[in-house]
């Protein structure tokens, strides 16, 4: 662990209690409330259907729920302050009445942040590491709220425009060990940063491979990390399949993350990478409390 980011135990504060992350990893189910994420835009669209599923989501045990209400796949086209609010807003309110696990609110935009935590979001995730509106690090700041700090290379418009690195690895921490200086020179809390190596986001497979492969790297920032596999296009084409049957490999990058030393994995079914992660993490960690001695 860097000497400069010392940690007491991978515990993440929120509004609505602590997440323990010290012998059991994360999940932070993902709710898209828009027209054209790559994976389910459109089905959650409706505000009572994105709340339904919400509920689904935590009932089926994740630890967050992360809503975001414009798409950041490859080429997607940006929207107004003021669509995004119409959408993710509703479903923050619905949601904050229906569940008491914290609420994330996916956004790179401050002001549609800054509502959203007032309707009762408790996490900013945001795609830009707090660098596309300049007015985000003094929200986070002053609210004092967890923020995940992602890497990308470029902008969601431009960022598989034939994305280069020398070595992906070491740009991809120094990246975020900047954005982590940046925060806390801010006044952002050290215990509510986490990171993100931003899987897909500037990324060609073989530099997604290579960042789950040497995902321990990252560990040396004293940063929760969180990783973002779920349905991504790398699995597709090691697969040949379309998002919607990419189950079993997200499942498989998934369990690869937590044995690589992710602490958070965000993910669209919960239920399947719960089990999944419940046996990743006994090897991880050891033996789950309260399972010695009951035979094979």
């Amino acid at each position: 662990m860097d000497e400069h980011f010392p940690r007491k135990g991978w515990v993440l504060p929120t509004r609505r209690g602590n997440i323990d992350m010290s012998r059991r990893t994360g999940l932070m189910g993902i709710l898209n409330v828009t027209l054209d994420s790559f994976s389910d835009g459109g089905r959650y669209l409706d505000s009572v259907k994105a709340v339904d599923h919400g509920v689904k989501l935590a009932h089926e045990g994740a630890d967050i729920i992360d809503i975001g209400g414009e798409s950041t796949r490859p080429g997607a086209r940006p929207i107004s302050v003021q669509e995004e609010m119409e959408r993710v807003l509703p479903v923050v309110r619905g949601l904050r009445r229906a569940v008491p696990i914290p609420l994330s609110i996916d956004t790179y935009k401050a002001q549609v942040a800054q509502a959203a935590l007032d309707e009762g979001a408790d996490v900013v995730n945001d795609i830009s590491a707090l660098r596309f509106d300049p007015e985000m690090i003094s929200l986070v700041a002053r609210e004092k709220v967890p923020v995940v700090l992602m890497h990308m290379q470029g902008t969601p418009q431009t960022m598989q425009e034939r994305p280069h690195y020398r070595d992906v690895l070491e740009e991809v921490k120094g990246f975020l060990l900047g954005r982590i200086h940046f925060a806390l020179e801010a006044g952002v809390d050290p215990e509510q940063i986490i990171v993100d190596p931003g899987i897909g986001f500037g990324k060609e497979l073989n530099h997604n491979l290579t960042l789950l492969r040497g995902l321990s790297t990252l560990t040396s920032l004293g940063q929760p990390i969180l990783v973002g596999p779920s349905r991504k296009t790398f699995i597709g084409k090691l697969l040949k399949a379309g998002p919607e049957d990419r189950l079993e490999g997200s499942l498989a990058a998934s369990v690869a993350a937590v044995l690589a030393g992710a602490n958070m994995i965000r993910i669209h079914d919960v239920r399947e990478s719960r089990r999944a992660i419940k046996i990743a993490d006994a090897l991880r960690f050891g033996t789950a409390e309260g399972e010695e001695g009951k035979g094979v």
